[in-house]
């Protein structure tokens, strides 16, 4: 099998955690080519996401690297074995990358958790609503590349259809016309329907909320088959990052409670942004 020309986000943790294991054992690549009978090279390549490996190889790594976590190793196996051709694909070499490695990351999600202060979260988005937001982008997008944007994000509502999603959304979020006032009214209106399915929580921070200062947390937390293999993702001035240090995602875990637990109740949140709809 050839190398791959552009690793996914998905073979990229994978290569990373094989990583993490060598490291943790203090081996050096060389023991790792010398146990499967390969190059050094080609475990550069395995730890670069350039290269994938089998199920039998990558169990062998992991009892040389003395890694006793079964959930884990089970759950890389998964991932070196999954041959998924997910919707998204269907957009390679025509939107950027990111856009990919979100989808696909979504997908294999077994949780969702997002804090958005500014704009509704991507998958709750309607039409209207994110072709506003595409039609804002600086240099002005074409409109092909602006349509094959907005159809990705709607294909992204599948995420929606039984993975736990809970949002946190502020109320400036809310209260934001991206679009115009018809446009924004229709979006709160599809916001309420989703926030009625049991396994979609929409809570709302509001305004008047005394001491809060957390405004600078939005983020994406996507659970993983294991809590080592959770990630975050963050927006930044050039496009995602994707977050997964065990550290960092310990910090977002306790971050994302203290924004839930000063956002109002999933009932008082619905009432809240009813009342929104009403005002439009």
């Amino acid at each position: 099998m050839g190398l791959r020309r552009e690793p996914t986000a998905r073979q990229t943790r994978l290569a990373t955690e094989l990583r993490r294991l060598r490291d943790a054992a203090g081996l050096k690549a060389r023991e790792a080519a010398e146990l499967l009978g390969v190059s050094s090279v080609q475990i550069s390549q395995i730890e670069s996401g350039l290269a994938g490996l089998s199920e039998e190889r990558l169990r062998r790594l992991a009892a040389h690297y003395m890694c006793t976590d079964d959930e884990l190793v089970s759950a890389l196996v998964a991932m070196a074995t999954d041959r998924t051709r997910g919707w998204w694909e269907a957009y390679q070499w025509l939107l950027p990358k990111p856009f990919l490695d979100l989808a696909e990351l979504e997908h294999h999600a077994t949780s969702l958790r997002e804090v958005q202060f500014l704009y509704i979260p991507g998958p709750f988005q309607t039409e209207d609503y994110a072709r506003a937001v595409f039609s804002y982008r600086v240099p002005e997008l074409p409109h092909e590349e602006l349509e094959l944007r907005v159809r990705h994000r709607m294909q992204r509502k599948t995420t929606l259809e039984g993975t736990p999603y809970e949002a946190v959304i502020h109320e400036a979020a809310l209260r934001i016309m991206v679009g115009n006032r018809a446009a924004s009214r229709a979006q709160l209106s599809h916001l309420l329907e989703l926030s009625e399915a049991e396994h979609v929580t929409v809570r709302v921070i509001p305004f008047d909320l005394e001491g809060f200062a957390g405004a600078t947390s939005a983020m994406t937390y996507a659970g993983g088959a294991v809590p080592k293999l959770d990630t975050v993702v963050r927006d930044g001035p050039h496009g995602a990052s994707f977050i997964d240090s065990e550290a960092q995602l310990g910090a977002f875990r306790a971050l994302f409670h203290k924004v839930e637990a000063v956002s109002l109740v999933p009932g008082r949140s619905r009432d809240f942004i009813h009342r929104l709809t009403k005002e439009l």
